[in-house]
């Protein structure tokens, strides 16, 4: 396949530099800032939301070159082995993340949002508005994830 380039847009600034600390994000507050090159107005419009996906890199995370075979989620044996697109964690192909946050302000390159799960100088590839209309309305998933994940976004 061919490969691509991706130019950051902007990055993370928040109080969370472990990449090894990897719950409790639902209070962390990050502040997202847009390269110059987008100009003064570029996130003009997007305070009308309450939500936005931020895409984001992984990138102080090590590349892992072999994903054929199943593992254990997060590494724990307590959990099924997943297939690497089964997941959402960083140790993924191309190290993308994606995290739907609230907004809290937005004052012009700069955006503020809670819960991102995003350590401090991560680039930030794109934003995109939460639109209802995109979102699922009958989402599953297996019962060890909803165990797994409910503290995941706790203050």
């Amino acid at each position: 396949m061919p490969s691509f380039e991706i130019t950051p847009i902007g990055t993370v600034r928040n109080a969370r530099t472990d990449i090894q600390h990897t719950d409790n994000w639902g209070a962390v507050r990050s502040t997202i800032t847009i390269d110059e090159r987008f100009g003064e107005a570029c996130l003009q419009g997007l305070d009308g939301f309450s939500h936005v996906d931020v895409l984001f890199i992984f990138d102080q995370f090590p590349e892992h070159g072999d994903y054929r075979e199943p593992r254990p989620y997060r590494g724990r044996p307590d959990l099924p082995p997943v297939g690497v697109f089964a997941g959402r964690g960083p140790r993924r192909p191309n190290r993308i993340g994606v995290t739907c946050c609230a907004i809290e302000s937005v004052h012009g390159r700069e955006l503020t949002v809670v819960g991102l799960d995003a350590v401090s100088g991560a680039p930030v590839i794109d934003l995109k508005p939460a639109m209802t209309e995109f979102l699922p309305d009958n989402v599953t998933q297996p019962e060890w994830v909803s165990h797994l994940m409910s503290g995941y976004f706790q203050p």
